[in-house]
């Protein structure tokens, strides 16, 4: 059956029951998903797996991943012990990255709603795995910047971590790298950021930043605050807008008035968030 889990293929209908159809390929039968209507004998294109129940299962609904075919996913889930759950369109089905691909500091694995551009495999237990994308693949996919594109916001998602910086790839295929000191914190894998580009290299990547122009740098105050937030474990501070004059002033040294600029500029700048009594680092 390994030859037919993750492809798409065709089957002829062979039996069905007063809820579903069968087909059956090379000897192999499949339970068909479908809300269609067929008969037997027809001969039907869909995409076979096996489902958490353990099922054969053919669906006419094609993912937009498949065995040799790369496309973006949806993070669904994550389990430190066993990977990261992707959706790839099928009806009852995740698939999952395995944590050997994953980063090796967990706080930089992606999170529910980050996305994967991922292929699958087949291992020899006949489990459906997604795996990433390479450089290649990006490379492959990718266009060449020009230098008009210089100051622009692009939003993309990050495909790689690598000690010396962040790579991306734009909603618009141009890929991109973003230095460490482009940055405030490394984003995670399949995290999606809006960047700007302040070059452009002689092979058409992007160099990018996460910071703001310099007509939007934040305040001295905003930047201890923000500081103060990333060497905290939890990224979190007991302290917000409602808090009193004392209360801040006892952490900060500053005033309430102070305080409250600061945090307004990095919440309108999408660094933090508050809420319940207290401000956070944005994932």
């Amino acid at each position: 059956m390994n030859e037919l889990l993750g492809q798409v293929f065709t089957a002829l209908i062979m039996d069905e029951n007063d809820q579903t159809f069968f087909v059956q390929k090379n000897g192999v039968t499949f339970r068909l998903v479908t809300d269609k209507e067929y008969k037997i004998g027809d001969a039907v294109e869909g995409f076979g797996y096996i489902n958490q129940k353990k099922e054969a299962i053919f669906t006419t609904e094609l993912p937009k991943v498949r065995m040799g075919q790369y496309a973006f996913g949806e993070v669904t889930n994550v389990r430190r012990d066993l990977g990261v759950f992707v959706d790839i369109g099928l009806p009852d089905k995740d698939v999952v990255v395995s944590m050997d691909e994953m980063p090796a500091m967990k706080e930089l694995w992606p999170k529910k709603g980050d996305r994967l551009m991922i292929s699958l495999r087949v291992d020899d237990k006949e489990r459906l795995w997604g795996t990433l994308a390479d450089e290649e693949i990006f490379l492959s996919l990718s266009r060449k910047g020009t230098s008009e594109m210089q100051n622009e916001n692009k939003q993309g998602t990050i495909y790689r971590l690598k000690v010396i910086g962040s790579f991306l790839i734009t909603d618009d295929l141009y890929l991109g790298f973003i230095h460490p000191s482009e940055r405030y914190r490394e984003p995670r894998l399949g995290e999606v950021v809006e960047a700007r580009v302040i070059g452009v290299r002689p092979d058409g990547a992007l160099n990018m930043s996460l910071k703001p122009r310099a007509h939007e740098v934040i305040n001295d105050d905003a930047a201890m605050i923000l500081t103060m937030l990333q060497r905290k474990d939890d990224h979190r501070l007991p302290l917000w807008d409602k808090s009193s004059p004392e209360d801040i002033k006892q952490a900060f040294g500053i005033s309430k008035g102070q305080f409250k600029r600061a945090i307004g500029h990095l919440l309108k700048e999408k660094l933090i968030i508050q809420e319940d009594g207290e401000i956070r680092l944005k994932n």
